[in-house]
């Protein structure tokens, strides 16, 4: 139970946490940053603007099926990014994730240290079997610290996303509990 408590939340070089409203600003920078964009959502990649940010900043709450984190930097505690877990299916047992982190922090590990986190709360706090998640096959960073935290390719959906003027394939990957190693 000690190794539980001591970890909960907590990767090598981030923390997990609720976001509050002085993170806002930090938060908006983040997601209108270029990548944010281009590679983490299938939408038209038109910038947002602070209140349609705000709106949905201010929508996350404990209290509905989805659960939102920002990803802060430990040494700093400074909001590097964000994760989610959502469309959890509870018939079923599964769930997907998502995640998004600034640009000056990509590359350096932050990343995959916070989707293990996020995948250790899953696996031991919510009774899901199987994490599911989709990714753009020309996001090759993310594609590799995806297989890094155990998922496996299940799938491809080709000619799925519309990017750069052409279209992509959408790649999905799956994590089951058994297949959890931590």
């Amino acid at each position: 139970m000690d190794h539980y408590m001591k970890n909960f939340l907590s990767g090598q070089a981030i923390t997990l946490q609720q976001m509050t409203s002085s993170d806002l600003e930090a938060f908006v920078k983040i997601e209108g940053e270029k990548k944010s964009l281009l590679f983490a959502n299938d939408e038209i990649p038109f910038p947002k603007t602070f209140e349609d940010h705000s709106s949905f900043f201010q929508s996350i709450s404990a209290k509905k099926e989805d659960f939102f984190f920002g990803i802060f930097e430990k040494s700093t505690n400074e909001l590097i990014g964000t994760c989610a877990v959502f469309s959890i299916n509870w018939q079923n047992s599964t769930c997907f994730v998502g995640i998004s982190i600034g640009e000056q922090w990509q590359g350096k590990g932050f990343g995959t240290d916070a989707m293990k986190t996020l995948i250790d709360f899953i696996f031991n706090y919510i009774a899901i079997n199987k994490i599911k998640l989709q990714v753009f096959s020309f996001n090759t960073a993310a594609i590799r610290s995806y297989e890094k935290c155990g998922f496996s390719k299940e799938g491809i959906l080709r000619n799925e996303i519309f990017r750069f003027g052409k279209f992509y394939d959408l790649v999905l990957y799956g994590l089951l509990r058994g297949e959890w190693t931590h």
